[in-house]
């Protein structure tokens, strides 16, 4: 039914040219609609004939345009933009069926068709929006397999209908499926009878191994999609990104340095999902009846499905085709192909989807299917060196680590941190060790060696602090990480006689007994830094001193006004400068109180240390833990969170406090002091969670408490294990 309104305009895509050449010229019996050369014009353009031929091969042509006898079809004048040495306009009949969007030379019966866009279910419509908004006009851009046509109207109604009209044609379209597909197929219902199979491989070279490139996908995709295309990359439609990695593919087999090339498409891979089945069929295929299958370049593409394996889960049918492919590569015993595939098939029984993609040492060892060896740092300088896999997770570490410790029965409970110089995280029980290392792999190269990331063993629960051995390396998480890692960020509320003695028990621990030869640690490792910074500032705080031109500025009476010009411009620039070189002075003489005040605590701290000459090393660690323990919130974890406290007459408001998360319950204290402002035990605990991006909600009894942190995902990990940890007591 004819639409009211203004004329539509329809312009060709500038890369007209190029699809043709992509998808239709090259397109030789990789191609799954079986186009050939023959059906283009030398300059790559496409002719009315064509047109008609693709129309033939896909639908019933229809001869005339009778309206009347398509009661279905939309119809309209539309203007197509014809590109030459200038663009200009010229007016067309448009018509759109069931089977394709059709342009004649008028509306007449018996015109002549020019042109013809067959709709398929891999056509894609781009709806009109602001970006194509141009000048009066709104633009929907259809997208076949040789042709992209792009309509104009000056009503947004009307560009919205059109686009409904044609996507629903489009998803009335039956799946295409592409010879590759249906030779899976094919291969899935003989897999039995290894003559039809023997058969269907050698009379389809599709499914082999080729010198030559690849001019289609093997899979369908969509034609022209942006809708996976993923911004910030430069990566083009999926159709065009499988095409080159193919071509990266056969790269490998001349590549001196692979690493680089398969880290690539494993990462192009990651970003663009529906390219993970297409890579893997293209791999099957580069692997199957190879000229020279031991030869180092053949086996690239068997280390880059061994790295595929160990990162991605193909679909299940490319699986069941993979599955297949690799028992029939496995009928070659004791050949590397052998050991490929076998290596392969136990690693898609284990794989996950990966968060990162294998880093360089990894890749390295899998195309020597070994394993890598991971560094797991835990308190004191202590570390233990492990074999890990691409499948290994977080827990796997840490029963291992427990098994290496003898903390094998242990009542608390332990973890994996990620930590760096700056701060540290529990790693998830379910996260692959592999994938962190990558990480660790890609900040090492941006940042400084001073804050580089490691993988350390700690407490993660502490359930029971009293039944820990004094000789027991759980004595030295303990002390390590519950007493002086609590100390050093300032999380242990105590007095500065206490710090400080704490500091010298660190020393006596550390060295020993005092020597004037033995090379002390910095302060910042046995004190709590921001009490020195604190003591200054206040000691530091006073009026700012006010420049004389501010002054005089003042006392002057509010009509007298300086013009704008060249005095003034002075003015403000002297004023800017002497702002400039006091906050410079005042800079310079906070960093000289606190190095005096740092060399003073230091001696301090030297002269207990002298004191504690004859303390062993086990007697010191137990005096820092009287002192830790001192505190009633010891062995929790705390988090620095914004309090929201609710009231009906003012609204609300927030308080910093820190919360502290124990084995018997959630505590609220006042940052610095000891005692707790409350305290929830978990049977008054009704419900927590995660109330939007970056609040936490605790219900206890009638009330709700509400927080503001960034550690939403650590407190809600930590309340789980207690409350676990809590069922498995009771039984």
């Amino acid at each position: 039914m004819p639409l009211q309104g203004v004329c539509w305009f329809l312009c060709c895509r500038q890369g007209f040219s190029l699809l043709g050449r992509d998808y239709g010229e090259k397109e030789e019996e990789e191609s799954f609609e079986l186009r050939n050369k023959e059906d283009l014009t030398p300059n790559g353009r496409h002719t009315a004939s064509e047109s008609s031929e693709e129309m033939k091969s896909l639908i019933i042509e229809k001869n005339k345009m009778g309206q009347e006898e398509e009661p279905e079809q939309l119809v309209k004048f539309l203007l197509r933009e014809v590109r030459g040495n200038w663009i200009k306009q010229r007016r067309y009949w448009f018509v759109l069926t069931q089977d394709s969007l059709d342009y004649y030379t008028g509306a007449e019966k018996g015109a002549r068709r020019l042109g013809t866009l067959v709709l398929t279910n891999l056509c894609s419509v781009i709806w009109p929006d602001k970006q194509t908004y141009k000048e009066t006009y709104w633009s929907i851009t259809v997208y076949g397999r040789k042709h992209c046509y792009r309509l104009y109207t000056k009503h947004f109604n009307e560009a919205v209908h059109w686009a409904c009209a044609i996507q629903k044609i489009i998803d009335s379209k039956s799946p295409v499926e592409t010879p590759t597909q249906l030779l899976i197929r094919d291969i899935e219902e003989n897999k039995f009878n290894p003559e039809v199979v023997e058969h269907i491989y050698q009379h389809n070279a599709i499914l082999k191994y080729t010198h030559g490139p690849l001019y289609a996908p093997l899979l369908p995709f969509p034609y022209g999609s942006l809708e996976h295309t993923h911004s910030g990359k430069g990566y083009g439609s999926v159709r065009e990104e499988a095409v080159k990695l193919f071509n990266c593919l056969q790269q490998l087999e001349s590549a001196r340095e692979p690493v680089p090339i398969i880290q690539g498409v494993l990462q192009t891979c990651l970003d663009l999902r529906p390219l993970r089945d297409e890579v893997y069929c293209q791999l099957v295929k580069q692997t199957s009846y190879t000229p020279s299958p031991n030869t180092a370049a053949h086996l690239r593409y068997w280390q880059l499905l061994t790295c595929m394996s160990c990162t991605f889960l193909p679909g299940p049918t490319v699986l069941k085709y993979l599955r297949f492919h690799l028992k029939i590569q496995s009928q070659s015993p004791e050949s590397e192909m052998d050991n490929y595939a076998s290596f392969i098939s136990e690693a898609l029984e284990k794989t996950k989807c990966r968060e990162c993609v294998p880093s360089w040492e990894e890749i390295q060892m899998l195309m020597n299917r070994q394993e890598m060896l991971c560094t797991v740092h835990y308190p004191g300088p202590g570390s233990c060196q492990l074999y890990i896999s691409s499948h290994t997770t977080a827990n796997e570490v840490v029963r291992r680590m427990q098994e290496k410790l003898g903390l094998q029965e242990s009542k608390n409970t332990f973890a994996l941190y990620e930590q760096n110089a700056l701060w540290e995280q529990p790693v998830t029980g379910s996260a692959l060790v592999a994938d962190i290392l990558t990480r660790f792999e890609f900040s090492t190269k941006e940042s400084e060696s001073k804050s580089r990331c490691k993988l350390c063993f700690k407490l993660y629960c502490l359930l029971d602090a009293d039944s820990i051995s004094v000789d027991s390396i759980e004595y030295l998480f303990l002390f390590e990480q519950q007493c002086h890692e609590m100390v050093i960020r300032g999380q242990l509320p105590a007095c500065e006689e206490d710090l400080q003695a704490l500091a010298a028990l660190r020393l006596q621990t550390l060295m020993g007994d005092f020597s004037t030869h033995a090379p002390c640690p910095p302060l910042d490792e046995l004190f709590p830094g921001h009490m020195l910074e604190t003591r200054v500032l206040v000691s530091l705080a006073a009026p700012q001193d006010v420049p004389p031109c501010q002054v005089a500025a003042q006392g002057c009476p509010t009509t007298q006004r300086f013009h704008t010009g060249l005095l003034a411009g002075t003015l403000w620039s002297h004023t800017a400068t002497a702002v400039h070189k006091q906050k410079v002075e005042q800079d310079m003489r906070l960093r000289s109180r606190l190095k005096e005040e740092a060399a003073a605590v230091m001696t301090s701290i030297l002269e207990r240390w002298k004191g504690l000459a004859g303390y062993s090393r086990r007697d010191s660690m137990a005096a820092y833990l009287t002192i830790a323990r001192q505190w009633s919130g010891f062995g929790c974890t705390l988090y620095e969170v914004d309090f929201y406290i609710l009231q009906s007459s003012t609204g609300s408001f927030s308080q910093k406090l820190w919360l502290g998360v124990a084995a018997t319950s959630v505590s609220l204290y006042k940052q610095g002091e000891s005692e707790a402002l409350e305290s929830f035990p978990y049977g008054q605990i009704c419900s927590y969670g995660v109330s939007d991006s970056n609040t936490f909600k605790i219900t206890a009894g009638d009330r709700d408490l509400l927080f503001e942190t960034t550690k939403l995902t650590e407190i809600m990990q930590l309340m789980n294990a207690y409350f676990s940890a809590i069922h498995r007591q009771r039984g």
